[in-house]
């Protein structure tokens, strides 16, 4: 099988596709709002990177959320749970880490199912 990199870069790829599987991350590229916007726009994103890949939010299985401040987790949560539809949340991690711009909030990394062409 072949390995798909969406606008691959000497440093990384937007996304990676194997076995009809799609890594990617997803950092907010305005980091002047508060964790709340910076989690919108990584959804935004999310979404946008996922419709290249041929997937979606609902087939989403997992998500390592890398956060700098436990205290934003309420406000992630609320982001979190208003993105996902009612009975589709993946499974999920959460690690407090210092990310590499001490502008970013919060980082997430996701593994999401593409979805295949029926013969």
């Amino acid at each position: 099988m072949d390995i798909q990199r969406l606008n691959p870069t000497p440093r990384w790829s937007d996304a990676t596709v194997f076995n009809n599987m799609a890594h990617f991350v997803e950092i907010a590229n305005d980091t002047s709002g508060d964790v709340r916007e910076q989690v919108k726009q990584i959804f935004a994103q999310a979404e946008s990177t996922l419709s290249q890949v041929n997937s979606n939010k609902l087939r989403i299985l997992s998500a390592t959320i890398y956060v700098t401040d436990f205290s934003h987790m309420q406000q992630l949560n609320e982001e979190w749970e208003a993105w996902f539809p009612q009975g589709c949340a993946p499974s999920r991690a959460c690690v407090k880490v210092e990310l590499a711009d001490p502008s970013y909030l919060v980082e997430i990394s996701f593994v999401a199912a593409v979805i295949t062409a029926q013969a």
